[in-house]
């Protein structure tokens, strides 16, 4: 029997790590991608013999393709690619370092575009393959003192819905993972947090994502809510006229 497998970049840490171990725990080969080689080969050990660690660098595309072609072997094929590499700004723009704001952007949506290519060829030999990568609600309406990170989340909504078109004939369905903030170090240990985050507060765990991820590796919607709030905001934010969404989101974020 072959077993399901599915490839996890930002895996060492937060949502990645704990998708990780659900996914183990179901008898999945993971492969396990991380820049943070050390901590990727301890959830490896960790995780058991269908577990395997890669040092990647998600803006590397070479880096993925060597992982890849590693993990799913010549020939091979892959159920699912679960983009979840992400960093994350809550500075003001005006007070943001450049670096960092490039970083954010690069790994967000260049990280994406690197990792879905590279995987391509694995998950159309599966033919009923998934691409999941970690959306945001903050995709629906630019979210101040996020706002790179905000528009970095655009680009994968973007990015999903065409992709999901596109592949779809391939046997390739690509989605997304839409959800605020969630309860994992680079939110709650974030040297500085954006005031929607004292307002909102940080509701949702890394196990609740995971669990979507789950249902998202059968499932054939393109984007999944992680909670029933998140659903609601995206509702309401599009049931209302565009220059009112503006309002609304000044004072979900304390403007």
């Amino acid at each position: 029997m072959i077993m399901d497998s599915i490839f996890i970049t930002g895996a060492a840490s937060g949502i990645g790590r704990h998708t990780a171990s659900v996914f183990a725990a179901r008898g999945w080969r993971v492969g396990l991608a991380d820049t943070n080689a050390d901590a990727a080969a301890a959830l490896a050990a960790e995780l058991g013999a269908n577990a395997k660690a890669y040092t990647v660098n998600v803006t590397d595309h070479a880096s993925i393709e060597r992982a890849l072609a590693d993990f799913a072997g010549t020939g091979g094929s892959l159920k699912a690619i679960f983009n979840s590499a992400g960093l994350l700004d809550m500075t003001p723009f005006a007070e943001a370092d450049l670096a960092r704001l490039s970083a954010v952007f690069d790994v967000n949506v260049k990280g994406v575009i690197n990792a879905t290519k590279a995987a391509l060829p694995y998950l159309e030999r599966h033919g009923d393959a998934r691409v999941i990568t970690m959306g945001s609600v903050s995709g629906i309406y630019g979210i101040p003192d996020l706002a790179v990170y905000s528009s970095s989340k655009f680009a994968v909504r973007g990015l999903t819905e065409a992709l999901n078109i596109e592949l779809e004939g391939k046997g390739v369905w690509v989605c997304d993972i839409m959800v605020a903030f969630v309860k994992t170090p680079m939110v709650t240990a974030a040297a500085s947090k954006a005031k929607s985050v004292e307002i909102l507060g940080v509701n949702v765990t890394p196990d609740q994502v995971a669990d979507t991820v789950l249902k998202a590796v059968d499932g054939r919607q393109v984007h999944w809510f992680v909670t029933p709030d998140d659903a609601g905001v995206a509702t309401q934010v599009d049931s209302m006229p565009w220059e009112s969404r503006r309002d609304f989101v000044k004072q979900i974020t304390g403007y």
